[in-house]
């Protein structure tokens, strides 16, 4: 099986594993060891191919993209070779990393330019997202620990890749890891280059603003990213997640799983349209995401009706306020204090909760504190309603635990 690289070819799907094209003749080794299988992809400016490596003897698969521009005009064109040949570039200098294609081989053959690269089996994030549905935090969370220090590593090399989207990010089926493909929109950054007007390239719904008008940085990457992220999230298109009336993002709305303030307040920020106001490295986010929650949990308030520890039977209610300090900020009861010991440990434990709860109502302290409470006061104080309702549940469940 063969798939002839003539774009002219009518019939080009060969049934056999010759050397040369039944219907057109031309060639289907490329270097005498590259074999099209089939194609996978076509932009404007070349097509893509699944192949082998028949000059291996485990023929393993590869890529083959073949520089085939659609476009028409000569200054076209001309961008159309010269970002080819960038990215051929791009994946010699950054395909040592494991999470990028390594670069197998670039040259020219019949007049036609083709660069062949490591094949990563898996599926891209857009089939994922069609195939598993949209991610919660859990996922979103090890995939941006996966993907922050490729681009990182991709930025220390002062290269920017401004294609950033689920389509070129594949989860590599051997290890689950996700690797960052296509390289033919990316950009070495120079002294120079940042504050000159370039071309407007990359996908619209994942493009941040600058970029769009030619002046691509690093942030504009992590725009990218993070508009990725929300897709992954809700499922939609970035352009459905921002209300342009407004302008404001409202991806919140749209989430088909919560998700903590601390990640969404990530997501905001990666997003912010005014550069500056945008995180400027990926270690600024990656130490944020390992930080811990910063998000403080939210407790239920103390309820005026108090439940007897199961130590002494089953929830009793006690209607009465709940004993503040000064801000106002709501207290949990102490832990109990043996206040009265007795031969009877079941008595010891009833009189101790019930004395507490008496402390944190009416303010009376412990036996022994100087107070006009106190047994050494000269005037003892008349019983309250309290110590009647408190009488009452000693004297129940002490005659329930005998």
């Amino acid at each position: 099986m063969s798939y002839c690289l003539n774009p002219q070819c009518p019939k080009p799907q060969n049934t056999n594993a010759g050397n040369f094209c039944l219907t057109c003749g031309s060639k289907l080794l490329l270097k005498e060891r590259y074999r099209a299988i089939k194609p996978i992809g076509q932009g404007g400016f070349g097509r893509t191919f699944v192949a082998v490596d028949e000059d291996k003897p485990s023929k393993p698969r590869c890529v083959i993209k073949q520089f085939y521009p659609q476009a028409q005009g000569t200054s076209t064109v001309q961008k159309a070779v010269e970002l080819f040949n960038q990215e051929a570039m791009r994946l010699d200098e950054l395909g040592k990393h494991p999470q990028i294609p390594e670069l197998l081989a670039y040259f020219t053959q019949d007049d036609r330019q083709y660069l062949v690269q490591e094949f990563i089996d898996g599926q891209n994030l857009a089939q994922e997202l069609a195939d598993g549905g949209v991610y919660n935090e859990v996922r979103i969370r090890q995939l941006l620990d996966d993907l922050l220090p490729v681009l990182q590593f991709c930025h220390a090399q002062q290269v920017i890749h401004r294609d950033i989207k689920p389509e070129n990010i594949i989860r590599r089926g051997s290890d689950r890891k996700p690797v960052v493909v296509d390289f033919g929109a990316s950009k070495v950054v120079t002294h120079t280059a940042l504050n000159r007007t370039g071309t407007s390239i990359g996908s619209p719904e994942y493009v941040a603003p600058e970029q769009i008008r030619g002046q691509a940085i690093f942030a504009s990457d992590i725009y990218s990213l993070g508009a990725t992220c929300l897709k992954l999230l809700t499922g939609r298109s970035p352009f459905d997640l921002y209300d342009i009336n407004h302008d404001t993002w409202i991806w919140r709305e749209y989430l088909a799983n919560p998700i903590s303030k601390d990640l969404g307040d990530i997501f905001d920020r990666m997003l912010e349209s005014i550069p500056a106001r945008r995180y400027q490295t990926v270690a600024e986010i990656l130490q944020i995401l390992n930080q811990p929650s910063s998000s403080s949990v939210i407790s239920p308030p103390i309820k005026t009706n108090f439940v007897v520890p199961q130590s002494t039977m089953a929830a009793t209610q006690i209607s009465a306020p709940p004993t503040s300090v000064a801000n106002n900020t709501e207290v949990s009861p102490p832990n109990p204090v043996n206040l009265n010991p007795t031969n009877n440990p079941t008595n010891s434990r009833i009189d101790q909760e019930l004395d507490e709860i008496k402390t944190m109502f009416t303010g009376i302290n412990k036996p022994g504190s100087k107070t006009s409470n106190s047994p050494t006061s000269s005037t003892p104080s008349p019983k309250s309603k309290i110590d009647d309702e408190l009488e009452e549940l000693r004297a129940k469940y002490s005659n329930n635990e005998s």
